[in-house]
């Protein structure tokens, strides 16, 4: 068996060990392919794995095109930075988008969506650390941009993203989160990275975001 499909089974088995101790729901596992090339990710498709994760879209549509008709159950995540140029591309090719953070961005998926008759899910981007330096929105807005973006422009939003702080204690970050997901009755929240998995399954999270546990150091 191929070293990434053994890392994803491993990552597997130690969720199903942790979901027995505490009774959460399993979440599901995006596997980041950002920079790797599609000889190293193909092992993971042909096992059967359906979510990846991509931060650029023009690289996504050279990797993703073909393969996306050739295995239409694969769900595309476009988890970085979206500039609102290249909408249009993003929303005929991912299936969710993490990274919604500001409202000419929701309005310009809403009209590329119509345009395109696709309703991708959404997750809104929150800055839970308020650093100058990253994307998202700030946790005091939150409630009036979801309502806009749901009720105003119909956007199918389903749930909360973050990147929390680097080098700090990441579960006060994920506490946050859940609270804030609560608030605003969603369901889903995108969060948790190679590093910090574990921490962020016990505050609710049901999208994890693994790419160098499974793929290997970026080089």
């Amino acid at each position: 068996m191929h070293k990434v499909v053994d890392n994803l089974l491993n990552i597997k088995n130690q969720l199903k060990e942790f979901t027995k101790e505490t009774i959460v729901n399993k979440p599901k596992i995006i596997a980041v392919s950002k920079t790797f090339s599609m000889d190293k990710i193909f092992p993971l498709i042909t096992y059967g794995h359906l979510d990846y994760g991509e931060n650029k879209v023009q690289e996504a549509i050279s990797k993703w095109t073909d393969i996306k008709k050739k295995y239409p159950s694969i769900k595309l995540h476009m988890i970085g930075k979206l500039q609102t140029n290249k909408v249009k591309h993003a929303v005929s090719l991912f299936d969710y988008i993490h990274s919604l953070d500001n409202i000419k961005l929701a309005e310009k998926i809403a009209i590329e969506q119509k345009k395109s008759k696709r309703d991708l899910k959404i997750f809104i981007q929150v800055n839970v650390g308020n650093e100058f330096q990253k994307n998202g929105l700030a946790t005091n807005d939150l409630k009036g941009f979801y309502k806009k973006c749901a009720q105003e422009l119909n956007l199918n939003i389903v749930g909360l993203m973050c990147i929390p702080p680097h080098n700090q204690l990441t579960i006060k970050y994920f506490s946050q989160m859940q609270e804030l997901n609560k608030s605003i009755n969603l369901k889903e929240l995108s969060m948790g990275m190679s590093e910090d998995y574990i921490d962020a399954m016990s505050f609710g999270s049901t999208y994890l975001r693994l790419g160098s546990k499974i793929f290997g150091r970026r080089v």
